[in-house]
């Protein structure tokens, strides 16, 4: 690697670097200017101010080396005396800054490999910043990718311009991946972090199921439908409430779709996961006994004092409203603070 290597060559290396990382090329050649001015601080003194600058056009490179004008020179490598400084510029004055041209010269192995190492970092902080800012303003998307790796039952996923976790807790359960599987999962935190952006990704989180909605009905994409709320055991069971800004339009009915086709399609990518579909109501009577379904509810009695709903049910619907393991009331109540059954006599 030599300072006087092929100017275009120089350009073409940028030019490669920024297209395979998909970063700026400016980034790319500022990171070279920035290798080839520590290598030549290794060879004029690692105090010495180098400033190194490549022509993005020609790809010439310059060398140059900032010196301070004194009146009595103590340190060679950064200062220069006004007698001197005059020769090259007459108008300078002391406490101003020369700039001396540096001749070009060849690097030696271990300066070139230094140089090398500068330019790597320099990229690789480039492409987590992009990964970083590409990433931030996705948070609340779907994202598709093709697993990498498993990790300690976490998931690794390529997203193609990043890479994205999916932690075991954010799986649903029993679920497996490999290695070259497709997965889709929902985008909920990106964070800097010492190695690099972090792209936490799930597939339990509610507003997966929701987003996975949003693609399968076009009425909820385009605004008709709106989804208020989803509450979901992953895996097992879930609930999803919404509602139609048109009237015309039956919100449960367009979720289903013909034949089950819309909710299948999700229910499939959430590995069997049973969904209810219900009508959203303001009236928070209305809403709990539609979200208890199937359930019959007989009686429903709202104390806003304490927060509580306290629901009434034959005693022949008492298991189905409550669910296996509490499940359907657990679903039902998450949209509420507090929900207590009781069977009718």
């Amino acid at each position: 690697m030599a300072v006087s290597a092929n100017r275009l060559e120089l350009l073409q290396i940028a030019d490669a670097v920024a297209r395979e990382k998909l970063i700026d090329r400016q980034i790319v050649l500022a990171s070279m200017e920035e290798a080839y001015a520590k290598a030549a601080r290794s060879r004029y003194g690692m105090e010495t101010n180098v400033r190194a600058e490549i022509d993005p056009k020609t790809g010439e490179l310059r060398l140059w080396r900032h010196l301070l004008v004194v009146e009595a020179v103590e340190n060679p490598s950064i200062e220069i005396s006004l007698d001197d400084a005059r020769r090259s510029n007459p108008a300078a004055q002391l406490g101003d800054v020369i700039a001396d041209k540096l001749p070009p010269f060849d690097l030696g192995r271990i300066a070139a490999q230094s140089a090398k190492q500068v330019i790597v970092q320099k990229v690789r902080d480039a492409e987590r910043d992009r990964q970083y800012e590409e990433y931030k303003d996705r948070i609340g998307e779907i994202v598709n990718g093709v697993v990498k790796r498993v990790e300690y039952g976490n998931v690794i996923i390529d997203l193609g311009r990043g890479e994205g976790v999916v932690r075991r807790d954010e799986m649903i359960p029993r679920e497996m991946f490999r290695p070259g599987d497709r997965a889709r999962a929902y985008v909920y935190d990106v964070r800097r972090e010492q190695r690099g952006p972090q792209i936490f990704l799930s597939r339990t989180h509610p507003q997966f199921m929701s987003k996975l909605f949003k693609q399968e009905v076009p009425e909820i994409y385009d605004g008709v439908i709106e989804v208020k709320s989803v509450a979901r055991d992953p895996g097992s069971r879930a609930k999803i409430a919404v509602i139609s800004r048109d009237s015309s339009i039956d919100p449960v009915g367009a979720c289903v779709g013909m034949r089950g086709s819309r909710v299948q399609a999700v229910v499939q990518e959430l590995q069997g996961e049973r969904i209810d579909i219900i009508p959203w109501s303001a009236d928070a009577a209305t809403f709990i006994v539609n979200a208890l379904q199937p359930a019959e509810v007989v009686k429903v009695v709202l104390d806003e004092d304490s927060a509580r709903i306290e629901v009434v049910v034959p005693d022949d619907q008492l298991s189905l409203a409550i669910g296996r393991r509490g499940q359907n009331v657990r679903l039902a109540s998450q949209d509420r603070k507090s929900t207590r059954l009781n069977s009718s006599h």
